[in-house]
């Protein structure tokens, strides 16, 4: 094997097993944010015997397999969801870096797709965002703006670009049309993304809503209460991974 090629596997190596465990730390966000537990002081339990997860028992993906997903104490059942986290966290990481390239603009980006994942397991669960996970992407897009500051323009258009549409539909339909957690949420993308990506993000937010949400409802009865934040995130994702192609080629036929 070539030793360039050995570097380039060894980094994505590197990153996969750095976001797996960020991945195990948004599985305690998670469960405890809903709940208002500290996701820092409490240690790690088991939800049914409480028993204090010891190191080993919080190895990511690795601890899941060798204890065959049930606590090591009482042999429960644990929820497929830490593993499926884990791994889906490590797998974005890598794919924010291969598509994007190594910067700092990359580690921005990895940081937004592990809020969003946080924020679209609890909305699927209790359609509600937390405000501490829009607060944190808000915080990153400061960031990234001071990375990109010649450019702060069309971040502050795009903090309002979408939002203020969606509060004017928050404000029209007092709540029962668009959550306000879904309006801080594009807001903060938006600072991030800037107001081209944003809606690029928000199109592609409603378009999976409304045909996969259609689906749930013909296939498994789902309610047609919708949880938006899931779809807007998705949109987010790929509005960062390949937006700006999306839009060339989208200008390509003007």
């Amino acid at each position: 094997m070539p030793f360039d090629l050995a570097i380039y596997i060894a980094m994505y190596i590197t990153i996969f097993l750095f976001g797996i465990v960020i991945g195990s730390f948004l599985n305690v966000c998670i469960y405890r944010i809903p709940k208002g537990e500290s996701i820092v002081v409490v240690r790690s339990h088991c939800m049914n015997c409480n028993y204090e997860l010891r190191w080993y028992d919080l190895v990511p993906l690795l601890s899941f397999l060798l204890l065959r997903g049930k606590c090591r104490k009482c042999n429960t059942g644990l929820s497929p969801q830490y593993p499926i986290v884990e791994a889906a966290n490590g797998l974005l990481y890598c794919l924010v870096f291969a598509t994007c390239g190594f910067s700092l603009n990359s580690v921005c980006y990895c940081l937004l797709f592990s809020a969003l994942i946080v924020i679209s397991v609890i909305d699927w669960r209790t359609y509600e965002i937390p405000i501490g996970c829009n607060i944190f992407i808000l915080a990153v897009g400061l960031i990234h703006l001071f990375l990109d500051y010649t450019n702060w323009l069309q971040y502050v258009i795009g903090l309002l670009a979408v939002s203020s549409f969606l509060m004017i539909i928050f404000w029209a339909t007092k709540g029962r049309g668009i959550g306000g957690g879904d309006v801080k949420l594009m807001a903060c993308c938006g600072l991030l993304l800037g107001w081209k990506l944003i809606l690029v993000a928000f199109f592609f937010g409603c378009i999976l809503g409304a045909v996969l949400h259609l689906i749930r409802m013909k296939v498994s009865g789902a309610d047609r209460q919708l949880a938006f934040g899931p779809y807007l995130s998705l949109g987010v994702a790929i509005a960062t991974l390949w937006g700006e192609q999306i839009l060339a080629w989208y200008l390509n036929f003007y």
